[in-house]
């Protein structure tokens, strides 16, 4: 990575420039440089080493489901949740300059994008390809020339790489949207009175009769919301099930901590990932 990258003004992203990660980037840090890195793990080696303050990192799309690697990756670093994104997908229909809607005969993008703009594709008549990635199919399009040849993608990637817009919103459903962490060497604290606060943590059930009933039920007990709860098995847990949970307080907040001390007698392993402010998107 380049030397000249000013570390305390500087957030990572896997993919390249023009992807809804760079988006996101762009819109809840407007005031820092963005880095393109190739992969999730690069995300955190750069936080972790230095070369950048911030990583942002997706977690889950409303329409595809949680970001497995995340899950994998996340527990295994000494890095923390500092704030929370939530962007909606937007996809665009882009070409070459001077290329019209009805020469486009093969449209190139990422499988989820395909997916999320089906409905719209079949109505336009047009072959949907697989590509790696979103900004990528808009970078490989322009390289092409091709006018028989489209790309679905973000705005910012169409403007990025000299694109013509041939068609806005091409997804079939408005209500796409990815969440995005923020992720840093250092945690942040926010007062309790700052809005609504988040805690994200992790933990391992104890092997016992009803052990998931019984962790879960200080927060029902204490008035705690959970907004995720999330179980898979994590590498070299060898058939383990961990839990990620995010709930509505901090854990200072009297009732937060009586939640969390019923947690600790019926699981193992538990682990606070971050506390941090809500997006208020969330709550519409």
């Amino acid at each position: 990575m380049s030397s000249s990258i000013d570390a305390e003004n500087t957030i990572a992203f896997a993919g390249i420039a023009g992807a809804n990660a760079d988006l996101a980037c762009r819109a809840q840090h407007p005031y820092m440089a963005t880095l393109a890195v190739p992969e999730f793990d690069d995300v955190f080696e750069a936080v972790e080493n230095g070369t950048v303050k911030y990583g942002l990192i997706p977690i889950e799309n409303s329409q595809a489901g949680r970001v497995a690697e995340i899950h994998n990756i996340l527990p295994q670093s000494n890095l923390h949740i500092v704030s929370e994104y939530l962007l909606r997908i937007e996809h665009h229909l882009f070409g070459i300059k001077g290329a019209k809607i009805e020469q486009v005969q093969k449209v190139y993008s990422h499988t989820q994008a395909l997916m999320q703009c089906r409905k719209n594709l079949r109505a336009l008549g047009v072959q949907a390809v697989l590509h790696p990635d979103t900004a990528l199919a808009g970078r490989d399009v322009a390289q092409w020339n091709d006018p028989s040849k489209g790309a679905i993608c973000s705005e910012l990637a169409g403007a990025l790489y000299g694109l013509e817009l041939l068609q806005k919103n091409m997804e079939d459903d408005s209500r796409n949207q990815t969440l995005f962490i923020t992720i840093s060497r250092e945690p942040v604290d926010p007062e309790e009175q700052a809005g609504t606060i988040l805690t994200s943590l992790i933990f391992t059930a104890r092997s016992i009769p009803a052990a998931l009933y019984k962790s879960l039920g200080g927060f029902a007990t204490n008035g705690v919301n959970l907004v995720k709860l999330e179980s898979y098995i994590g590498a070299g847990m060898g058939g383990s099930v961990q839990f990620f949970i995010t709930l509505e307080g901090h854990p200072r907040e009297r009732r937060v901590q009586l939640a969390l001390e019923e947690l600790g007698f019926f699981s193992q392993k538990t682990k606070i990932l971050g506390v941090y402010p809500a997006d208020m998107k969330r709550y519409g």
